[in-house]
């Protein structure tokens, strides 16, 4: 199990995991735009969003620092838009602690199966932290 700082910006995600990478003198980033994700009919990624960052992974002293640029409509207020993530293998334990939490919160999105977990699931606790509910299959990497 890892629990990761989700860090999200207003379109200069890129800009940001470069400064840190030099100045943690880390690892080539995993980065992905929203443009890259598979295709799905139901929900088209517009046009300005392709080149953002659905997601970006920074390995800094042992420890993976995540990225992402917000979606147009997304409140952003810059210093204050951090999340947290739990990545874990066992998922039973994941959906117990995704029920937990939501208790007092509101659920942002339902765990469900996505391109990149078999459950994921967001949640804003009941004191305004986001919490993001990962499963991370078989793969110790983020």
């Amino acid at each position: 199990m890892s629990l990761n700082a989700y860090l999200n910006f207003d379109g200069n995600t890129r800009e940001a995991v470069a400064f840190y990478r030099e100045v943690f003198d880390s690892p080539a980033p995993d980065i992905m735009t929203f443009g890259e994700q598979p295709p799905n009919p139901e929900f088209e990624i517009p046009e300005e969003m392709k080149d953002r960052i659905m997601h970006a992974a920074l390995k800094v002293n042992g420890s993976m620092l995540m990225f992402s640029d917000t979606f147009p409509g997304t409140s952003y207020i810059q210093g204050n838009h951090i999340s947290l993530t739990v990545w874990l293998k066992d998922e039973a334990l994941l959906r117990k602690q995704f029920d937990r939490i939501k208790q007092g919160g509101k659920v942002d999105m339902e765990l469900q199966e996505t391109f990149w977990s078999k459950a994921y699931g967001q949640v804003t606790d009941q004191f305004g932290i986001i919490w993001q509910f990962s499963h991370e299959g078989e793969s110790e990497d983020v």
